[in-house]
Formats: structure tokens, sequence, C-alpha cells
């Protein structure tokens, strides 16, 4: 017991920061209450926390080598544990913003790349697959258990409470820290390459900025955007300029490089196959989950009329299947090798998306839902049982501060991506089929089926059916209408989820196309020296 005692600590710094993030998703209702403002304004303060955590997660990883990777691991749980603190006792909206997006996002951002390499430092071949599978099953498992506790404690209490329990949880990750041991430094303390953080910060923060806020703006026809260009949605415009930032990052480290001083991150580590298709599968398996389970709380919610602890009972199946799962994972890869456990994953995964299609419907099936959510935990646990260890056993020891920061960053990327484009493809779904449906029905009138059209070119959310009737009682419209009107919405959202759980699947097959060079073998991939 006591060789997983430092696992024990990592793990549960791993679990409180993937569940931070869960549970303010399902208390977004009960925060536009509380701060008497709109559901865009809480969005956009989740909005700001993934924008931080992305930007900093490889600034986070160079400060482990700096600094050293336990003390940065300490001082990323009190920058987070502060930040707990305030948003717990948030009085305002801008001080929520302060304490969960900026001091948390920061403090995740130390925590998470410390925590990667530590985990490598701390143990060895077969101890650290398992241990690997460990932290990935805890990082799915949070995910799951989210809206569960956070439904439950934001129905019956407070949302505050989650956070002022998130102190407590960091003080006691605090005292038990010791079990992590602190390596010596390698080599010579490299020194923080300032420009190439900004350069790095901004690129990131411009394309996960412009990526978050598509579902919102639009890609290319403006649809609710702060300011356009030439006549367009500014979001493919942002998204370029943060594209452009990182091409300049690069020359800039290379630059660097070639100068004999030291980088942000070494760029040539992307040069080395296994580590890059480890890290373009985290970003694909994030986008699968995070897309997933932004489309399936809004059918259990909106569609279904779930409220959020119902909402978390029914993603029970996947947490547990993905813990568990996520533990055999480790042994079945030393026996058939992560590529063959992988590419087994993604055909589970694809049968979990056609699963989940058949169970999208008027009235849920409660036990085919939970069989479909089921297999989807199989399929992550198996991904999450292997991915981990490939990217840190791909790299030397002093390079594990910044294969962290690359890790999270790809998963966070992955997040940001599976939230937005999922999402966007869903409004864009829902647009067409009801536009579909309206024009095609002949209980409308042409003046209610004009009045449709301009009120979806202002923009259309996804909402319960109750309110579109509503709406169209307001209206004055004639009960036949109402009903051909609120019909036709109910099926375009169905023909709208649909369309995002299959965007998933293409997602899922696409990413048979990045395994190619995992290892294949029962042995570690041997990291290749620095050039």
């Amino acid at each position: 017991m006591k060789h997983w005692r430092a696992l024990i600590v990592l793990g549960t710094a791993q679990f409180l920061m993937v569940l931070d993030t869960s549970v303010m998703n399902v208390s977004i209702s009960q925060l536009v209450e509380d701060f008497d403002t709109e559901v865009t304004a809480i969005q956009a303060v989740i909005t700001l926390y993934a924008l931080v955590m992305a930007a900093f997660m490889i600034i986070g990883g160079r400060f482990g080598d700096i600094l050293g990777r336990r003390r940065v691991f300490t001082l990323g749980l009190v920058v987070y544990g502060v930040g707990s603190a305030l948003t717990a006792s948030a009085p305002t909206l801008w001080v929520l913003a302060l304490g969960w997006s900026v001091i948390e996002g920061l403090g995740a951002a130390l925590v998470l790349p410390a925590m990667a390499a530590l985990v490598a430092e701390a143990y060895r071949g077969r101890d650290r697959a398992v241990a690997y599978a460990v932290i990935g099953g805890l990082a799915g498992a949070g995910i799951a258990v989210g809206p569960l506790l956070g439904g439950w404690v934001t129905t019956y209490l407070t949302w505050r409470l989650v956070f002022a329990g998130e102190v407590v949880v960091v003080v006691g990750i605090l005292l038990g820290r010791r079990a992590v041991a602190a390596a010596a430094p390698a080599g010579t303390r490299p020194r923080l390459d300032g420009v190439g953080a900004l350069l790095s910060a901004t690129g990131l923060a411009l394309g996960v900025l412009g990526v978050l806020q598509s579902s919102s703006w639009g890609w290319v026809q403006p649809r609710n955007p702060p300011f356009t260009v030439l006549g367009f949605a500014p979001t493919l415009f942002v998204i370029g300029a943060g594209v452009a930032v990182l091409a300049v990052f690069r020359w800039w480290e290379r630059r660097r490089e070639t100068a004999g001083a030291d980088p942000l991150v070494h760029l040539s580590l992307l040069r080395r196959p296994v580590l890059r298709s480890g890290l373009a599968t985290l970003l694909s398996q994030n986008l699968i989950l995070l897309g997933l389970f932004f489309t399936i709380p809004l059918y259990l919610q909106v569609v279904q009329g779930f409220d959020a602890f119902e909402t978390g009972l029914r993603l029970l199946p996947v947490s547990a299947t993905m813990l568990v799962t996520s533990l055999c994972g480790s042994a079945l890869g030393r026996v058939a090798g992560p590529r063959r456990v992988v590419r087994l994953a993604l055909l589970i995964l694809v049968g979990a998306v056609v699963w989940l299609l058949a169970t999208v419907d008027p009235v849920i099936d409660d036990g085919q839902f939970a069989g479909a959510m089921a297999v989807l935990g199989v399929g992550v646990g198996l991904l999450a049982s292997q991915l981990g260890n490939v990217v840190q056993s791909g790299v030397g020891q002093a390079e594990r501060s910044e294969a962290g920061g690359l890790q999270f960053t790809a998963q966070n990327l992955g997040s940001a991506l599976g939230t937005a484009l999922i999402g966007s493809i869903l409004i864009g779904a829902l647009v067409q089929a009801f536009t579909s449906q309206v024009a095609d029905d002949p209980q409308l009138s042409q003046e209610t089926r004009d009045a449709v059209g301009v009120s979806l070119q202002a923009g259309v959310s996804f909402v319960p059916t109750d309110r579109v009737r509503s709406a169209a009682e307001r209206e004055g419209l004639p009960p036949s209408q109402v009903d051909a009107l609120t019909d036709s919405y109910a099926d375009a959202q169905l023909d709208g989820l649909k369309a995002a759980i299959l965007a998933t699947g293409g997602v899922v097959l696409a990413s048979f196309l990045v395994t190619r060079h995992l290892p294949t073998g029962r042995e570690e991939p041997e990291p290749e020296p620095m050039p």
C-alpha cells in the first residue's frame, strides 16, 4: 500500500481538476439565478476557464523544470485552493470569474503537467502503466460523476458547497504531498523563455477562443457576434490569428534552440512519431468524450425534462465502466500492445455511438440508454488506460514536464473542440431540420412560416418544447398551428441530437488515422535522445 501512496495523492488531484468543470456545467441555471445574470454570462465564465487552461498549460509544464515538479505541484494546489475559496464566497459574477476562471485555471495549469511528470518519476514499467490507467480512469470518472455530485448539491443544498469542499480536499492533498518523491533536478536548471511564453499563451488563447465561440458567433455567416469582419463572422479570423501567432512561436523556439538558449518547449519532441501519435489520440479522445457529454445532457435535461441529479444518475454507467476498464486495460496493453488496445477501444466507441443513435427517441428507454452508456465507458476507459503512459514513456526524465504540458494542452484543445464543434453541428442541424419541417407543414400559414424564418435568422437555442409552445401562444397563433410548430421543433431537436452524435462517430473513425505510430509490442516505448 505504501508503494501506491503517491498515486493516491496525484490521482486525487487529477480527479479534483476534472470534477470541477463538470460540476460547473450542471450549475448554470442556479448561477444565473443567484447572480441575476444571463446564461451567456455564465457560459463566458466557463469559456474563460478553458482559455486559461489551454493557454498556460505548456508554461506550467516548463515551470516544473525550472522550480522542481513537486514544488510546482504544491504551488499549483495552493493557487487552486485560493481560487476555490474565492469562488465559494463570490458575491458577484466578476469575483466568480476571477476565482474560478482565472485563479483556479492557473492553478490547474501548474498542477496537471507536474502531476503527469511525477507519476512517471514515481513508477516504472508495469507499475507506470497501471498508474496511468488509474489516472486516466479517474479523469473520466470525474467527468461522469461531476454532473451527479454537482446536480445533487446544487439541487438540494448550494453549489457553493462544492467549491468549499474543494478547499478541504486541496488541504488533504497538501498534507499528503510528502508521499510524492521529489526527484533531484536533472542538469542545469533552465530559464523561462518569456517571449515564447507570451506567444504560446496568445496563440493558444486566440485559437481556443475562436473555436469555443463558434456556436454563438457562427462560422461564416454571423449569428450573434460582437463584431463582423467584412460582413463575415469573426470566428475563422480569430482562429487564423491564433494560428499565425503560433507560427511565429514556432519560428522563435527554433531560433532559440539554434542559438543554444532554453526554449519554452523543445519542438523536436513533436518529431517523435510515438509521442505525436499519442498526443493526437489524446486530443481525439477528449473531443469525442466532451462532444458526447455536451450532447447527452441536452437530450436528458431539455428533451426528457430530467433535473441535474436525475441526469447525473443516468450518466453513472459511464463512470463505473470507465474506471473498471481503465484498470483492466493496462494489463491488456502489456499483452496486446497499446496500438491494438486503442484500436479496439475505437471500435467499441463506434458501437456505442450506433447504440446511442438508436436510443434518441421522444421517450427514453432507460435500459437501452444505460447499456449504451456502459459501452461508451468501456471504450473511453480502454483509451485512457494507454495514452498517458505512451506519452510519458516516450520521453526522457528531463523532458517529462514538457511532455506533461503538451499532454494536457492536447486534452484541453480536444475538450474545447468537442464542445464547440459538436455544439455547432447540433445547432446547425436543428435549424436546418426545423426550417425544412416548417416549410413543408401544410398546417402552418405562410405568415407563420415567414415569422419563423425571421426568428431563425436572429438565432436559435436548444430549448424545451414548452418554451416554443409558449412563444407561439403569445404570438396569438391558433391551437392547431401551435401544436404543429411545437411538434416540428420537437422533431428537429431529435434530428439535431442525432447529427451531433453521428459527428462524434465520424471523429471516432477519423481517429484510426492517428494511431499508426502507437507502440505495438509489450515493451515500453524507448525515449529518443534529444537532438
